[in-house]
Order: C-alpha cells, then sequence, then structure tokens
C-alpha cells in the first residue's frame, strides 16, 4: 500500500456497534474496521489508531463523545492495565446479552443451525470474589505505571501479581483483586511485603535467578484454603523463614504447601508437592447425589476443578438434565478431568466410562468415586482420539449418554468421526468455546438434531462464556 492510500490515524465521532472476543469494542469507519480497547457497544468516540492492518486496526478511544447506556465505571484500579474482568465498564446485563448473542452468532454463522429455540443464559450469582483458584507471580521486573521513572534508583522493582498481557517478563503488582474471596488479598500482600522486608528475590526470567516464583491460593465451598509457595532458587532459611511467617499469620490455611521449581516454566505438573502444614488437598461438595446426599472431590494442588464453584453446580445439574437421564443408561464422559461430571452423576445411571488425556486426573476421578463410594464409574487416561476407537467401544458396550466436555479447541476430527460412528442416542456437549462447538457440530447435525442450547456464564466482567447442546440422534 503507498503512503498515499494509508489509513487516517484519527476517526471522530465513530459508533461502537459490537464487541469482539477480546473485549473489544468494534466499530467501522469508511470500510475500515476498528477494534477499540475499554469501548462499549452505544459509545460514540473520538478514536487514534494505534496499529493498522489492510483492513482492520486497533484502536484507543481518545475522546468520548457520548458514553453507551450500557457503560459504567469500572469498579477495579487495576482495570485496563490487568488483562483479567476486560468487561466490567459495562453493565452485567449487558455483558449476558453479548454473551447470549456471541453463541447465537457462532451457532448460525459455523454450524448453520437455527437457535430459536435457545435458552436465556444463566446468570452467576456473584459476580465478584467468585473464583477458587487464582496464580501469582513473584517478578523483579514490575510493571510501571505512567509517571514512574525507571532510572530512578530508589524505585522498588518487585512485583507479586498478574502478567500483563502479551508480556512475559513484566508483573502488574495487584493491590486488591476482585476475583477471589477473603482471605485471598491480606494472603498475598501479606506475603508480598514480608518477603520485601526480609529481603527474600523476586524471580528474574530472563536470567533464571531469584528465590520466590509463584504464588497459588485455592479456596473451597468447605471453607477449606490451600496455599502453595513456588520458590525457584531460595535457601533453605528463606523457605524455612517465609512459610513459618505463613503458618503464623493465616492458621485459617489448612494445606500450607510449597515447590522447588527451578525449572524454566513455570508449569508444576511435574514437580514435587511438599506440605509444610496440612494434607496435600482440599475438599469441595455438590449437592445432586441421587439419594439426597453431596457428592464430596478431593481438590489437589494440580488437579483441575471449575473455577466457578457455584456456576459449575448449576452447570452440572444442566448437563444432568438435558441428558434426561431414568437410571439405566451406559454414559461416556469424554475429557472428564477429574471425573467431576462423571462422579457427579454416578448416582442417576448405571455406569459411566470416563476418559481424559491427564494421567494425573483420572488418578484423582478414581480417588473422588472412592471417597464417594461410587462403584459404577471407569476412568482410562490417554489422548482421546487414540482411546476412543472401535476396540474401545465393543469392550465397554455403545453409550446410551455421551458426555463431552472438551478444551477450548475443541473435539479432534477423529473423535468427531467416531461419535457419528457410535450413533449414540443423545450427546450432551459442554463447551467453553462456542466456535469450536459450532464447528463440530456443523459436522454432527448431519445425524444429529441440536435440541437444546443452554449458555452459562461462568466467568463474569470477561468474554468467556459455556455452553451446553443437546444432540439427539435421528
Amino acid at each position: 500500500m503507498s503512503k498515499s492510500a494509508k489509513k487516517p490515524k484519527f476517526f471522530e465521532n465513530v459508533a461502537v456497534i459490537d464487541i469482539a472476543e477480546e473485549g473489544k469494542g468494534v466499530g467501522k469507519a469508511e470500510d475500515f474496521v476498528l477494534f477499540i480497547e475499554k469501548a462499549v457497544p452505544g459509545d460514540i468516540a473520538d478514536v487514534e489508531v494505534y496499529r493498522s492492518k489492510k483492513s482492520f486496526g486497533e484502536a484507543k478511544i481518545r475522546r468520548l463523545v457520548k458514553p453507551s447506556e450500557h457503560r459504567v465505571e469500572a469498579f477495579c484500579e487495576h482495570f485496563g492495565v490487568c488483562g483479567g474482568c476486560k468487561w466490567q465498564h459495562m453493565t452485567y446485563d449487558a455483558q449476558l446479552q453479548f454473551k447470549q448473542k456471541a453463541v447465537r452468532d457462532a451457532f448460525t454463522r459455523i454450524a448453520k443451525l437455527d437457535v430459536d429455540h435457545m435458552d436465556t443464559i444463566v446468570p452467576s450469582p456473584a459476580d465478584r470474589y467468585y473464583r477458587n483458584k487464582l496464580e501469582f507471580t513473584f517478578s523483579n521486573k514490575r510493571w510501571l505505571y505512567d509517571g514512574e521513572n525507571r532510572e530512578d534508583e530508589a524505585l522498588d522493582m518487585d512485583a507479586l501479581g498478574f502478567h500483563i498481557p502479551g508480556r512475559f517478563d513484566k508483573i502488574l503488582n495487584i493491590n486488591h483483586c476482585y476475583l477471589q474471596a477473603a482471605p485471598s488479598n491480606d494472603l498475598r500482600n501479606s506475603i508480598n511485603a514480608f518477603a520485601k522486608q526480609n529481603g527474600i528475590s523476586y524471580y528474574d526470567v530472563r536470567q533464571h535467578e531469584g528465590a520466590l516464583r509463584n504464588l497459588i491460593i485455592r479456596t473451597s465451598s468447605t471453607g477449606e484454603i490451600m496455599v502453595i509457595v513456588v520458590f525457584a532458587y531460595a535457601t533453605e532459611e528463606q523457605v524455612s523463614k517465609l512459610m513459618t511467617y505463613v503458618d503464623a499469620t493465616f492458621p485459617q490455611v489448612t494445606s500450607l504447601l510449597y515447590i522447588l521449581n527451578q525449572k524454566k516454566n513455570d508449569t508444576i505438573f511435574d514437580q514435587d508437592v511438599l506440605s509444610w502444614r496440612g494434607p496435600l488437598y482440599i475438599h469441595e461438595e455438590m449437592p445432586g447425589a441421587a439419594d439426597g446426599s453431596v457428592v464430596r472431590f478431593r481438590v489437589g494442588p494440580k488437579s483441575f476443578y471449575q473455577t466457578n464453584s457455584i456456576q459449575a453446580l448449576r452447570l452440572y445439574e444442566i448437563t444432568r438434565d438435558f441428558a434426561g437421564f431414568t437410571g439405566n443408561e451406559l454414559v461416556y464422559d469424554l475429557y472428564t478431568g477429574a471425573g467431576t461430571i462423571a462422579n457427579f452423576i454416578a448416582g442417576h445411571v448405571k455406569q459411566v466410562v470416563g476418559v481424559e488425556y491427564v494421567p494425573s486426573a483420572i488418578e484423582d476421578a478414581k480417588i473422588n468415586s472412592q471417597i464417594n463410594n461410587i462403584t459404577n464409574t471407569k476412568f482410562y487416561a490417554g489422548d482421546m482420539k487414540d482411546v476412543l476407537v472401535a476396540d474401545f467401544v465393543a469392550e465397554h458396550g455403545k453409550p446410551d449418554v455421551v458426555i463431552t466436555d472438551p478444551p477450548r479447541a475443541g473435539m479432534h476430527a477423529d473423535v468427531v468421526a467416531r461419535l457419528m460412528e457410535m450413533e449414540a442416542p443423545k450427546i450432551v456437549y459442554v463447551s467453553c468455546n462456542a466456535a469450536t462447538q459450532a464447528r463440530d457440530l456443523l459436522i454432527l447435525k448431519e445425524k444429529y438434531d441440536v435440541v437444546k442450547i443452554q449458555p452459562v456464564d461462568m466467568f463474569p466482567h470477561t468474554q468467556h462464556v459455556e455452553n451446553v447442546a443437546l444432540l439427539t440422534l435421528r
């Protein structure tokens, strides 16, 4: 493109007409699509383009000409810098509307489905302090606010918080996070202050040095609390000093754990977890067993568990109700994780066969069956496309119901093909990405009718939405 043909950098009176997946508002100017930071549908704004492509640009609001009726003041001091809660400048009702629209658009555009029968999205009962797990990062490369001078030798460059979007080496120091209930903020701020007062160094991700690396906090509906401090190059004295402090200051912590991770990545799945005090797990509980009792889940440092406990229950209730169990069904639970859905529905069916590619998750699933005295579950670890083959179906029987809850990428093409071959009378497809769900449904609809669609909001103030679809074999 010649210089004379370049798009202008500034547009006036841009009407924001939609919202994109990344949480940016969408506007148009002279057939040029603009993705505008912190814009809300209904806004009219003067915007400046800071990154331009042939047919679209990314922009910032320079003057808000007329605010949208959906716009509200963001409640968090870190809004716009932190990568989380990108929709908190929009009313919760509007968020729900746009999430519903996202599911509807994906299903109509990608799957070519009629969605007039889609149910209204289920809102989250709590839109703050709803997460049961957060992971924070220690860094000696704090993100600097406007006006701070990195040449100032007195500047405190240590931070405990979240990664700046798109920057692996910069951490925003978090003062107060609205995602996790007490004592999460007190724990993080107290540990941060103690480490600084005692000269315990923070990790340098480029040089791979420093004592403190990560802090993971898990809370549960039972009131149990797990704290995991991940050290890198710490001395025994530093480990002892910090862990003794946390132990004494927060006696309500039921599992105080630590890890020594000197790898060049933050993953803890291949690391030994050591207990300073308490067991290596906490518990979650869900009402919903067939006999009226609760189902209890053991959650370890590496366990997967839905991070919004209250909405997870609602999601599983919808999944169970969509399946319409009579008590005699053989169910395949694909991408079973720690067997949460499998164990939740076990009392309502004849047998559940769960498959998951993470071996440690399958071990959790088996333990969760044992602690609930559930005897009609079987769990298998392996890549779904390699496990779910004709011999597996021949050995375990053709399922009456398939529940599938894949990762954001959706199901592998081979898995979709196997479902088409198996021809289970019902498929309940739980998804955290309506676009990949719709892609899979485009194939499955050759044999199945999509008879129920239920979006569920698990993550208020974000663009993410869960969706449950019931498919019945024609």
